[in-house]
């Protein structure tokens, strides 16, 4: 599977260790193989997630995992770079829609096929998500916190085969910290604040549930893009998953 390449273009800037020092240009073939780390970095994690191994990448890049390490000193700071760009990618899409789209429907869904078509959903931050989740309600943080202290002292209650349980399990990971750096935080404030405007306007219109939050948007994006062998599979059931869940986000006339 083919995912789009670095959002940024690598040779368009100096480039930075992992303290942000400036450095002179890279050579050539130096330049060459940060590119091809960086869009091998978005493939592999887009494909297996973000704990998939650096020599998986180094493999992708065909270049050795030397080559990473040296660009990349630790697998935290080649995943901040690829999900902080990931951030801005959808935080750009967000703004075209919302710039270029007059009716908010349309905006929010343009915004949204975008988003899925890119492969976004499999680079999404799980930071992002996570805020995404805590902003709604300071209320249901605080219930999930408490949930989760229960979760702790009697983990032998859990009914395995329960399907609330299990809802209840995947929200406790969303709360759970990750072991990778927070992206930017003005970047993923930015991509709050744009898609925040997108869900208001559509709201607004009458055309959005009521209790869609920003957080149900980004989690429309990170499900409806699985991860097929084949790219026109995986295209058409990204579309067809899209067309359902863009479905259960409109509003219905009451009567």
């Amino acid at each position: 599977m083919h995912i789009q390449g670095s959002h940024w273009s690598a040779a368009a800037v100096a480039s930075s260790d992992a303290n942000g020092s400036r450095h002179t240009p890279l050579r050539v073939d130096a330049q060459r193989n940060l590119e091809h780390v960086l869009r091998a970095a978005r493939e592999v994690f887009g494909e297996l997630g973000y704990g998939a191994p650096m020599e998986d990448v180094a493999r992708r890049a065909r270049v050795g995992v030397g080559t990473v390490y040296r660009r990349f000193p630790s697998k935290d700071v080649l995943v901040r770079r690829i999900a902080e760009e990931e951030t801005a990618r959808l935080t750009e899409q967000a703004r075209a829609a919302l710039g270029q789209e007059d009716e908010p429907w349309s905006a929010l869904s343009r915004f949204l096929r975008t988003s899925v078509a890119s492969g976004a959903g499999r680079l999404l931050p799980p930071q992002v998500l996570r805020v995404g989740v805590d902003v709604d309600s300071e209320a249901a943080a605080e219930e999930a916190r408490a949930a989760h202290s229960v979760e702790a002292r009697v983990p032998q209650q859990r009914q395995p085969g329960s399907s609330i349980n299990q809802l209840h399990e995947l929200r406790l990971v969303e709360q759970r910290p990750v072991a990778v750096e927070e992206p930017d935080d003005a970047g993923a404030s930015a991509l709050l604040e744009v898609v925040g405007q997108l869900v208001d306007r559509a709201r607004a219109a009458g055309e959005l549930r009521a209790d869609v939050t920003v957080a149900d948007v980004l989690l429309v994006i990170a499900t409806a893009a699985p991860s097929l062998p084949d790219a026109a599979q995986q295209a058409a059931a990204s579309a067809r998953l899209l067309d359902i869940l863009l479905e259960g986000l409109r509003s219905r006339p009451v009567g």
